[in-house]
């Protein structure tokens, strides 16, 4: 989402950093460059105004102009900036005193809030804590059904009554039925609605008196831009919102909501929706996505995640075999199977530092998912013997196997290429020689 704003920050940052010196007057002209990428990606001007004019507080005050490293301290500035704008520390969920601790979800009609109240229950889930899931949305004819679907893909229970019309009772006994079954959280998933539209609203005003939440979440889209930010700031009013979940934060848009809503609503951002699936929600930690946005990478994001989906058995297996030399096609198709857990693979190139500029050298500047489907399709045409000895893979070989992957003997070729590579740079990583490699292999 936020590609063109980084291309526009990190295009100022370096023509910074080409300057041994900076003066006043250089740092208002980055200034005002960076001021006109934050309103182009839709940031409230307020708040593009406010931010610019402390960075450029700091910077003169720091004695910046006297630093043998302009550039970096300006970069260093505009990070910790960025990250107080976007809430400053980690707002986690805060659990009631005696469980079933309740969550209201609530939001526009189209934000993904029925699919995020499942990506929470997911999420509560893996952290040991039981979840219940409550349909209390009556009004979309299919909401129930998909949040049925949707549990079951997660394995949590949902609560919910065929052909009831008192959306407060239905939330009310749903608390009762997750304190019976010694649920820790109970979700309820309310209809989507307009803020205009006073008679939902008021609905949504008895359904947080009748199950008293300890947490009100707002699902907002981060696509809808300063839309977003107006609908937060109206249920706010309104409500009482405790947190912000922005939705669809892999979307294309030009990313000013995520920049704009807590400065302008106070309302703190709690977790991000990064993808489709059930798995692709993050919890929010501010100078994380400020150095993405920086074009500085997340590790520590996908440390997690890698940690997460590796299974460290595996892992070591998969060591001991690169460093003996017999990392096969088997275990190559086993590691891109693994990494397609972790999500959408141009969001992982995003978070390591410096990779997000060589995905923009591609021929479409993106990743083709796709490739992945096409590799695994050539890997299972392979025999076992062919998928443990790749080097025995000739022309007739090749052929047989383009033929029945559906694909091209190029296409074989072209994955053997990428195999024979990777093994070649993993045993020189495991003898600690091939670091330097890395990049080279995407110049």
């Amino acid at each position: 989402m936020f590609e063109n704003l980084s291309d526009k920050l990190n295009g100022v940052f370096r023509g910074l950093g080409s300057k041994g010196r900076l003066t006043e007057k250089d740092v208002d002209a980055a200034l005002r460059e960076i001021r006109l990428a934050l309103l182009e990606a839709d940031v409230n001007f307020k708040v593009a105004k406010s931010f610019v004019a402390r960075i450029r507080e700091r910077a003169l005050d720091e004695n910046l102009l006297q630093s043998l490293s302009p550039g970096q301290q300006v970069i260093k500035i505009t990070n910790e900036e960025m990250t107080t704008l976007l809430g400053g520390g980690v707002q986690k969920l805060v659990a009631g005193p005696q469980p079933p601790s309740v969550i209201l979800m609530i939001g526009l009609n189209g934000s993904g809030k029925t699919t995020t109240s499942a990506k929470l229950a997911r999420h509560l889930k893996g952290t040991g804590k039981t979840p219940l899931l409550i349909a209390a949305d009556l009004h979309r004819p299919a909401a129930i059904q998909q949040l049925t679907t949707l549990g079951g893909q997660i394995g949590v229970e949902v609560y919910s009554e065929a052909g009831a019309s008192d959306v407060v009772d239905v939330a009310r006994k749903g608390v009762r039925r997750a304190a019976e079954m010694g649920a820790a959280w109970a979700i309820v998933d309310t209809a989507g609605r307009f803020q205009i539209d006073d008679e939902l609203m008021s609905e949504l005003e008895e359904i947080k008196k009748a199950v008293s939440p300890v947490e009100t979440l707002l699902v907002v889209d981060a696509m809808t831009g300063q839309d977003a930010v107006n609908a937060a700031t109206d249920f706010d009013e309104r409500i009482g919102v405790t947190g912000l979940v922005l939705s669809k934060l892999d979307g294309d848009a030009r990313g000013g909501a995520a920049l704009s809503v807590v400065s302008v609503t106070g309302v703190p951002i709690k977790f991000l929706g990064t993808g489709e699936r059930v798995d692709s929600l993050e919890e929010f930690f501010p100078d994380r996505l400020a150095s993405r946005i920086l074009g500085m990478g997340d590790m520590l994001t996908l440390i997690e995640k890698a940690q997460a989906n590796f299974d460290e058995d595996e892992a070591l297996k998969l060591e001991k075999k690169v460093r003996q030399a017999t990392f096969d096609l088997d275990d190559f198709l086993g590691q891109l199977q693994q990494l397609k857990k972790m999500g959408s693979i141009g969001q992982i190139m995003d978070m390591i530092p410096g990779m997000s500029s060589i995905k923009k050298k591609l021929p479409t500047g993106e990743i083709d998912e796709n490739q992945i489907v096409k590799i695994e399709a050539v890997i299972h045409s392979m025999t076992p013997y062919e998928r443990s000895r790749p080097e025995i893979i000739g022309g007739s070989r090749r052929r047989r196997i383009a033929k029945g992957s559906g694909t091209t003997a190029q296409d074989v070729n072209q994955l053997l290429n990428q195999f024979n590579q990777t093994r070649k740079l993993m045993q020189k990583m495991s003898t600690g020689k091939g670091l330097g490699d890395i990049t080279k292999m995407f110049q």
